[in-house]
């Protein structure tokens, strides 16, 4: 199972870098979504995929799942989804007033 997890955390930040590298913001925007995708299943795969166990450590348990990954998890998605939403308002007024989403444009009109 974490092969095919680490073949799609190569996947999500290959496709993330070469969206981070082309010429229009909202693709840029989605590359950071796709690197924080790929973040998510990075932590997840670290923390050694368990099934069956619970979270938790109760009296009669043999296994547990450690709970931590799962909270930096969660509290990563919560901060992903503020930035990429910031992001999205930034880029939508920069068109209204630019009239491009292109970034080389955009550094030719601050000049």
């Amino acid at each position: 199972m974490e092969l095919y997890m680490s073949i799609t955390i190569g996947v999500l930040f290959t496709i993330g870098v070469y969206l981070l590298l082309s010429k229009s913001l909202l693709r840029i925007i989605l590359g950071t979504s796709f690197l924080t995708h790929g973040v998510h299943l990075l932590l997840l795969t670290m923390s050694k995929l368990k099934t069956g166990a619970p979270p938790l450590l109760g009296e009669e348990a043999q296994s547990y799942t450690d709970p931590l990954p799962q909270a930096l998890i969660l509290t990563s998605i919560v901060i992903s989804f503020g930035v990429t939403s910031f992001l999205l308002v930034l880029a939508y007024k920069s068109y209204q007033k630019l009239g491009t989403d292109d970034m080389e444009k955009l550094r030719e009109d601050t000049e």
